[in-house]
């Protein structure tokens, strides 16, 4: 079985199976011979979008492994270990682990440990793989050919025509003509080869602050097994996060399936948290209120629990008094809700530079936006708000009679409804903000007013007698509780 696909307007193999190899059929050849080789081969299209994605799907389940893991070209994962050796006892046994599982995925892979990436990946690609300790990378990759520094195949070309067949052939020419001749990336290329030089790597995902992880010899898939596993997860986690004056404003739980399947939950508070209860009540709830619940299969053998982003948090002190106890409950309340029913359903405002009621305020996600902060105007203390909470956007249109034409409202009709007014406060002048309509703006005369049943409601006169063009109108903005 080979995979081809087009290339310079002829087919030409990209892939074949150790049968197909074994055959003398290799990569880049074109098909045409490779048939008049083999008539009997199965072909198959090269799919890329494939390939990507199910390097993707091995470098989630790499995760399990550390958190910083990259995408080199479409065959290549890059791991960084060096704080994960420890939990296997060894590199050999981390390498081991990891072909072994893969194997029983269905996947052969070549593992390398170098102290570059680059030199890594060259021994796996051209040597089989294999560990070099550190100081041995130069003497390890020296036998390779030049096709190991995987530059452009003129530039490979061109190295073999000067007699430079091998990594050590080219290391042991001067630096500078071969920059001049070949460019500075190709030097910076053969120093990480021979492991001078680490190349930075670019993470797939974004590492966390903190993180801790718990794994089990039997995978686990109960409920309570869950919660059991968080009780540990967030108490460590918490402990640091103190330790550091630090409380979390993201979390991220990660569930790894025995059968390779990954599955990542987020949560976002409103305040900075280091709370284990309040973490783990938060994650059981969002597990809980899951659309597409977390499938345990044949069960999690590992589950990381880590930060995502934090924020300073000083030593809390007991509090009794009321306000400072109410804003806690809330924000917890909106912590809760929020992994209930999602970010964007749970939302507050925040106040507007503007005299338009309708543009005087904004709504934002109660959760991402809680360190926005806006002044609201503030009443006189006994004294109703001068402004409803409930208004109406647009505006509804009602029918009034006024005593006078300048004068508040004597009654007014609204859905049919004819409201008799006792008492009315008034006028509050709103000046239009011409600069932010295409359409001739009004000035609006707001009134408070209450009817005979007690009702309370904010009524607003647009445009001035003989003053401003067009017909004067009246409509009902809002109601007061």
């Amino acid at each position: 079985m080979v995979v081809a696909a087009l290339e310079a307007g002829a087919m030409r193999l990209v892939a074949a199976d150790p049968k197909a190899l074994s055959l003398g059929l290799r990569p880049r050849l074109g098909l045409a011979d490779a048939r008049a080789r083999v008539p009997a081969i199965e072909v198959h299209e090269h799919e890329p979008e494939v390939d990507l994605a199910l390097l993707r799907h091995i470098a989630d389940w790499c995760d399990r492994y550390t958190p910083v893991v990259a995408e080199e070209m479409s065959d290549t994962l890059i791991l960084e270990i060096a704080g994960s050796v420890h939990l296997f006892g060894s590199e050999a046994r981390l390498c081991e682990d990891i072909e072994r599982r893969l194997a029983g995925f269905g996947f052969t892979a070549r593992t390398a440990i170098a102290g570059t990436s680059l030199c890594a990946r060259a021994v796996a690609r051209f040597d089989g793989g294999g560990i070099i300790r550190a100081g041995k990378e130069r003497e390890s990759v020296s036998a390779l050919p030049v096709a190991a520094l995987e530059m452009e195949e003129e530039t490979t070309l061109a190295l073999r025509r000067a007699g430079l067949m091998t990594v050590g052939d080219v290391a042991a020419r001067p630096i500078k003509p071969l920059a001049a001749r070949f460019g500075g990336e190709f030097v910076r290329r053969l120093a990480g080869v021979i492991g001078e030089v680490d190349p930075p790597l670019h993470p797939r995902r974004p590492l966390p602050l903190l993180s801790s992880e718990q794994r089990f010899a039997d995978p686990i898939g109960l409920e309570e097994d869950i919660a059991t596993a968080f009780d540990g997860l967030s108490h460590d986690l918490c402990t640091a996060l103190e330790q550091q004056g630090q409380g979390g404003r993201a979390f991220e739980a990660t569930f790894f399936r025995a059968d390779g399947a990954t599955r990542r939950i987020e949560a976002l508070v409103g305040r900075p948290l280091r709370d284990p209860a309040a973490l783990k009540k938060l994650f059981m709830t969002r597990l809980d209120a899951l659309a597409d619940p977390v499938d345990p299969g044949f069960g999690f053998d590992m589950i990381r629990l880590c930060v995502l982003a934090g924020d300073k948090a000083d030593g809390e002190q007991i509090r009794f008094e009321r306000d400072a106890m109410e804003e806690g409950a809330v924000t917890d309340l909106v912590d809760r809700l929020t992994a209930r029913f999602g970010l964007s359903a749970v939302e507050r405002f925040l106040p507007v530079d503007s005299h338009v009621p309708e543009r005087a305020a904004r709504r934002v996600s109660a959760i991402t936006d809680a360190k926005e902060r806006g002044k609201w105007q503030a009443g006189h203390a006994g004294e109703p708000p001068l402004r409803p909470i409930l208004i109406f956007t647009p505006p509804q249109p009602v029918e009034t009679i006024a005593e006078v034409p300048e004068g508040p409202p004597y009654r007014f009709r609204w859905r049919h409804v004819l409201h008799e007014i006792t008492h009315a406060e008034g006028p509050e002048r709103v000046s239009p903000e011409w600069w932010k309509s295409e359409k001739e703006p009004k000035t609006r005369d707001y009134y408070r007013v209450e009817d005979r049943q007690g009702h309370r409601y904010w009524l607003y006169r647009e445009g001035l007698y003989a003053r401003e063009a067009g017909d004067v109108r009246w409509f009902l903005q809002g109601l007061f509780p």
